[in-house]
């Protein structure tokens, strides 16, 4: 299940992520995982967490990081959920090719693993197919 947390910079989003992985550390048996390009978020959330920079992976652009979730999925299939802060800092602010990421994510993972996005764009901004993932 794909979902996103939305809003322009500045509006605490990062602070709602860390929040809701640190909840989900206590709620699920599974592993979760946090992505970010950088370490914002690194040291506010458990040891529990496996936490991964795009940096240190050479991660950029829509499709090499999704062959890097796939990668994470297939190697560990305890993972329960996937926690990703700053998506367009990965990507790109292409919305349509962000929108085809969510698609095939949505695909891949199914009702199997939680995947959560923030994302720096009022809702407005967005293309359809990125709208369809806000819950």
């Amino acid at each position: 299940m794909i979902k996103l947390i939305t809003g322009k910079k500045g509006t605490g989003k990062t602070k709602i992520l860390i929040d809701q992985i640190n909840d989900a550390v206590k709620a699920t048996s599974g592993s979760i995982v946090c992505v970010e390009k950088g370490s914002t978020v690194r040291y506010s959330i458990s040891r529990k967490v496996r936490w991964c920079d795009t940096e240190y992976y050479d991660i950029e652009g829509y499709e090499a990081f999704y062959g890097f979730i796939a990668g994470l999925l297939a190697s560990n299939y305890d993972i329960t959920d996937v926690y990703v802060d700053g998506i367009f800092k990965i990507g790109g602010r292409d919305y349509d090719k962000f929108g085809q990421l969510l698609e095939k994510l949505d695909k891949l993972t199914g009702d199997d693993v939680n995947i959560v996005f923030t994302v720096s764009a009022d809702v407005s901004e967005l293309t359809d197919n990125v709208k369809q993932f806000i819950k």
